[in-house]
């Protein structure tokens, strides 16, 4: 199982150019979200308000148009029918006769229902003439004869249902408007089918769908512009990244080799030009101890005593090498007295006056910290022997609430660098500067004709806690 978890955990962790890519466009992509879904919503609405609005214009539209039907017709029976009593049977005929012969369009026609629900005129629809028809509803269940005769009974109005088209033989939207002859508790009214509004309505609305489809379909089209060209920007950067970085790791392994191929040259010179020279000295002195031993000279202790300074001077120039190499005080006491050890060193082989200042660390730096700071120093103290040509050096270290900083200062000659920068381009002061980032501190170099000011500071997570927290944490 733990081997499963770790395969799993490995698949779906993501690389770093992943964790930016993602970045990069989620945001965007909400953003896109967002801003689509009020555009589109925003446009729907609008629309949905604009069909509605010329639904209504049409619908309103069609009922003045019923109502100028109705207007014509009642000027054509009104002199008949102003001139007739409620009971004038052949005046009711003549203007059933009149209306019945008033057809227009297709589907247009005129009705009349007397106020008990029976049908006098229905040209199109034959079949309701003489039937009564009160309580009749359409298919949805609105009354329709009720309807209209209560309209009539009260002065007129607009009444809307399905009805069956004369042309067709299928059901429509109808619109009705109708009057009351109040004498002869008379219906009169005509209608108009308005399925060619709603189809009107329909095609409107589907006009809109289709335009804001095609804004979302923009949207996204541009939402995956937009983010291919991240990504294409991304992979770009990445790839320049990626050669920078290559080239940085070139120098890098160029520096270190020249760095181990000058440290190696220092190495042979010192054992040539000091340690061979002395041993080649011993061993002259042992063989002249021989001959003298042989020949029976008293000087023979003389040449032995000789050899034996010799060679203790060879064990201490191995012990300087070796203590420039790597100083075993650095790990058994720590970075202060390492220092110390180094600048009396410093002082007794250049004469150069030498101070050094410290606080107590308590051996409280890492071991990163400490190396890095010692070959800060050594480094440091390596340019000054041989540019500055100084005659006073001072070494601080000390602790504070950011960290630890080491303040190297000499009273010589200066470095030579481009003004405004706080970093020069020797390859000593770049190997400082590379230790210093290593452990994400900060190296400043102040550098004038009076003198130079080397500034190493670590930052404090490479100060361990004191003795007492380590044990007790331990």
């Amino acid at each position: 199982m733990a081997w499963l978890a770790q395969q799993i955990k490995t698949r779906f962790t993501l690389s770093y150019a992943q964790k930016l890519f993602l970045l990069a466009t989620v945001p965007l992509l909400l953003a896109v979200a967002a801003i689509s879904y009020l555009v589109i919503n925003q446009s729907r609405q609008m629309a949905q308000r604009e069909i509605a609005a010329l639904e209504t214009q049409l619908i309103e539209a069609k009922k003045a148009e019923l109502k100028n039907y109705l207007a014509l017709a009642r000027t054509s029976f009104s002199a008949v029918y102003g001139n007739a009593l409620p009971d004038d049977e052949a005046a009711k005929e003549k203007v059933a006769q009149v209306l019945a012969a008033m057809l227009y369009g297709q589907d247009g026609y005129f009705f009349v229902y007397d106020y008990n629900g029976t049908n006098l005129v229905s040209p199109r629809q034959t079949e309701f003439i003489n039937g009564n028809w009160a309580g009749l509803s359409d298919t949805n269940g609105i009354p329709v004869v009720d309807e209209l005769i209560q309209l009539a009974r009260t002065g007129g109005g607009y009444h809307s249902y399905m009805w069956r088209k004369p042309s067709t033989g299928e059901e429509a939207r109808m619109v009705s408007y109708v009057i009351g002859l109040q004498d002869w508790k008379w219906a009169v009214g005509t209608g108009i089918f308005i399925d060619d509004v709603l189809n009107t309505v329909a095609a409107a609305r589907a006009k809109t769908e289709a335009r804001v489809a095609r804004t979302f379909w923009w949207i996204g089209g541009i939402t995956l512009a937009a983010v291919l060209l991240v990504f294409l920007s991304g992979l770009g950067i990445n790839i320049r990244e990626r050669r920078l970085a290559d080239a940085k790791l070139k120098q890098l392994t160029q520096r270190i080799f020249d760095t181990q191929e000058e440290e190696r040259g220092r190495v042979a010179r010192e054992l040539h030009d000091s340690i061979s020279q002395i041993l080649v000295g011993a061993r002259y002195a042992l063989e002249l101890a021989k001959r003298r031993l042989t020949a029976g000279d008293a000087r023979a202790e003389e040449s032995v005593e000789k050899g034996i300074t010799t060679l203790n001077g060879a064990i201490q120039e191995v012990r300087r090498i070796s203590r420039d190499l790597r100083p075993g005080v650095l790990d058994d006491l720590g970075l202060g007295p390492a220092l110390k050890a180094l600048t009396e060193d410093f002082q007794h082989r250049t004469g150069m006056e030498t101070e050094f200042e410290t606080v107590v660390f308590r051996n409280r730096l890492d071991k990163d910290a400490k190396i890095a700071l010692y070959r800060i120093a050594q480094e440091a103290l390596t340019n000054i022997e041989r540019h500055a040509e100084a005659t006073q050096v001072t070494l601080k270290l000390f602790g504070h609430k950011g960290g630890g900083t080491l303040r190297i200062s000499d009273n010589g000659v200066g470095i030579e660098q481009p003004r405004g920068r706080q970093t020069a381009s020797g390859l000593g002061l770049r190997n400082m500067q590379e230790r210093i980032e290593q452990l994400n501190g900060n190296l400043r170099i102040l550098s004038s004709k009076s003198g130079t000011v080397i500034e190493a500071q670590v930052p404090l997570s490479h100060m361990l806690p004191p003795e007492g927290s380590r044990k007790a944490s331990a």
